[in-house]
């Protein structure tokens, strides 16, 4: 179905997508290549919001040479006008030919509509090629406008023992350098990082982008988000002597507990935007609901840099699709803090179980990216 020329450009397409992987939040990464035969005469990538999609790049590039073409677009080209005009359109006007698309788009605006208006105007339509690839640039993505809410990946940094820290709290620094920076990668991918109060409380992070190289000029800002179920976020925290937004998600407080709430909201008023959901049976902030309002505000990867008690919780309620460990190659002891608070288990094979993905060597570090087994 697919020729060699095919999968090259198609491939061609997907690493000019992966040049968004940073900036491009909250649309998806997108790529595009324009090809007459076996020659091409046009490549794009989808930058950032509001500027022009892969595929007018490309089209602009081509030029004349695009009429009669072959477009290789890593996703459905869209087919309504939001901050730009649809790219279905843009196809049809330049003359392309046929055009090979690797994944559908589920956005509900899109959703087969941009291929069947290709379709219906007589374009060659083929789709499928490398999809496997193409949806795992935009898994969160993907993920969102499936289910609402965003791909979760959870960091942790342990010793060899499995220890987050010493036992009176101390984590400066389990990991070197090299993984503190690749952390910042991913945060850069991320459209949000969130943490619990409790790493607040603790730590005092600022959680802001610190790459030692740009892109971190051309990418929307960081949203930091506080799982603070109570307020206790100190008005003075570090996490606003930085620019962007801080969310802070608490829960409805309870019972004798209004007045202390609105004295805790008013003095954080100004400094974040405050959210406050319906708590759970425990008083806390339901997980799954702060998902869903995260989706909402087109969070497509969430970053989740807490504690072992936000993280435990996460894994326990089967909200995490991916762990980022960091394993250093030093060992704490058994007084040492946990990866992870689990409630206890009775059976071994009632532990959570993963599937590795990936392993590599990050300066003097392993990182490891798990997934939840299907059993």
């Amino acid at each position: 179905m697919f020729s060699e020329f095919d999968r090259s450009a198609m491939s061609r397409a997907l690493e000019l997508a992966a040049r968004g992987l940073e900036t491009a939040h909250p649309n998806p990464r997108v790529g595009c290549v324009i090809a007459r035969g076996e020659r091409i005469v046009g490549e794009g990538w989808h930058e950032r919001t509001g500027e022009p999609h892969a595929e007018v790049h490309a089209l602009r590039a081509a030029g004349d040479a695009a009429a009669g073409a072959t477009a290789y677009v890593t996703l459905e080209p869209c087919s309504h006008h939001g901050r730009t005009p649809p790219c279905a359109d843009a196809l049809l006007r330049a003359g392309i030919a046929r055009v090979v698309f690797a994944v559908d788009d589920p956005n509900p605006r899109v959703n087969g509509r941009g291929a069947q208006v290709l379709r219906e105007h007589g374009l060659q339509v083929e789709s499928g090629l490398l999809a496997e690839a193409a949806a795992e640039l935009n898994i969160g993505f993907l993920q969102r406008m499936r289910t609402g809410r965003p791909w979760v990946r959870v960091k942790l940094a342990m010793s060899l023992d499995g220890r987050t820290a010493l036992a009176n709290g101390d984590s400066h620094w389990i990991t070197a350098p090299a993984a503190r920076q690749d952390v910042q990668h991913w945060r850069a991918r991320s459209g949000a990082v969130l943490t619990g109060i409790g790493t607040v409380l603790a730590d005092d992070p600022r959680l802001d982008l610190r790459l030692q190289e740009p892109p971190q000029e051309a990418r929307p800002p960081l949203l930091r988000v506080v799982l603070d179920s109570r307020l206790r976020t100190p008005p003075q925290a570090r996490l606003f002597s930085v620019p962007g937004e801080v969310l802070l998600v608490a829960a409805a407080p309870r019972a004798g507990e209004q007045t202390e709430h609105a004295q805790r909201r008013a003095a954080l008023e100004g400094r974040a935007t405050l959210a406050t959901l319906e708590p759970d049976a425990q008083g806390q902030v339901p997980l799954a609901a702060l998902l869903a309002l995260l989706g909402r505000r087109d969070i497509n990867e969430l970053w989740v840099e807490a504690g072992p008690r936000l993280a435990g919780a996460l894994i326990g309620a089967h909200l995490v699709d991916e762990l980022v460990v960091y394993v250093a190659p030093r060992l704490i002891g058994p007084q040492g803090r946990p990866l992870a608070e689990l409630p206890g288990l009775a059976r071994l094979q009632d532990s959570p179980w993963f599937t590795l993905i990936d392993s590599r060597q990050i300066g003097a570090d392993l990182r490891l990216r798990l997934r939840p087994a299907r059993r």
